[in-house]
């Protein structure tokens, strides 16, 4: 599978909830390098952000546009996140279920045919007065 293919069926599960079919492809010792926050180290650590994401948010990415470098090992993609703010995030604004809507971006990097770091990025401000 190429590092593109890698990524979309990542993102597939992402838009599926399939958090198990996520995990199957991430490298153990991933970089997770969220847009705000230290950066988490191993399955372990990802996975529980996982189930911290699937608690307070419930989110589709629409507007997927992947790109690749000649080397095969990163791919970037840029989306548009549709969502839910179901639970409040210490330090967040108040869950009401609000919805909000958000370009972001990530940055992935392929290791041994798993994904290695994930660095993701978005306007953290504007999503604060999306949910305020």
């Amino acid at each position: 599978m190429s590092a593109l293919e890698i990524a979309q069926k990542y993102y597939s599960a992402f838009n599926n909830q399939d958090w198990q079919a996520m995990l199957e492809l991430v490298h153990p010792d991933i970089q997770h390098e969220p847009n705000e926050g230290d950066t988490r180290h191993g399955k372990a650590a990802f996975t529980e952000f996982l189930k911290m994401m699937d608690t307070s948010y419930e989110e589709k990415l629409s507007e997927m546009v992947f790109f690749t470098e000649p080397s095969g090992q990163r791919i970037s993609v840029e989306f548009v996140v549709d969502g839910i703010y179901k639970k409040g995030d210490e330090g967040f604004p108040e869950a009401k279920g609000q919805r909000y809507v958000l370009p972001a971006a990530a940055f992935l990097e392929i290791t041994d045919g798993l994904i290695s770091r994930v660095t993701t990025y978005y306007n953290l401000n504007r999503w604060v007065g999306l949910v305020s």
